[in-house]
């Protein structure tokens, strides 16, 4: 069973199989702050700088071409934009994964935020949500109006949800970028 305690770790995302038999890692957050707001923090180059994992360019439209850059640990790469509605749904493929961002108004100016990372291979799930961890520890830190979190993000380290991923029962195996 998994122990915060043990790791440092909590987790907030999942591990699922979605209907068509991808693996893919899940993850949902609810903000105070309006649709659009939320949708902004997902799209725009300049927000995306302050909890992606990638510097991002994108063409908002179905077809569009992403660029992604700046990770120490991987190399510059391009993408292409599957679907957009806005300022509900925006999909598109990076790597071999497909990233899905869902969102919904909750009501009183809250929206909920549902990240769903469509895996290549079931093996990068416990890579991939580690993450996500951290990246949406700096997304939820951002949302709240503060300073995102430091990249090691103190306690919530990717090694420490790793750890925690694998304990949990995600698949694990991949080659982890940056690591021998």
């Amino acid at each position: 069973m998994y122990s915060r305690a043990e790791h440092g770790a909590d987790l907030t995302g999942t591990h699922v199989v979605l209907d068509d038999g991808r693996p893919a890692v899940r993850f949902a957050r609810t903000y105070d702050r309006p649709l659009g707001e939320v949708w902004q923090l997902v799209t725009d180059s300049a927000e995306l700088a302050h909890w992606f994992p990638s510097r991002v360019e994108m063409e908002l439209w179905p077809g569009g071409a992403i660029d992604f850059s700046g990770d120490p640990n991987m190399p510059a790469s391009t993408g292409r934009v599957l679907a957009v509605d806005v300022p509900r749904h925006l999909s598109y493929a990076w790597g071999g994964d497909e990233l899905r961002f869902d969102l919904v108004a909750e009501g009183d100016g809250r929206t909920r935020l549902t990240l769903t990372n469509v895996l290549e291979s079931a093996d990068a799930a416990a890579r991939n949500a580690a993450g996500w961890e951290v990246c949406l520890a700096a997304l939820d830190a951002r949302a709240e109006g503060g300073a995102p979190a430091p990249p090691d993000g103190g306690t919530r380290s990717w090694e420490a949800y790793y750890r925690a991923c694998v304990e949990a029962g995600f698949p694990s195996g991949a080659p982890v970028p940056g690591q021998g």
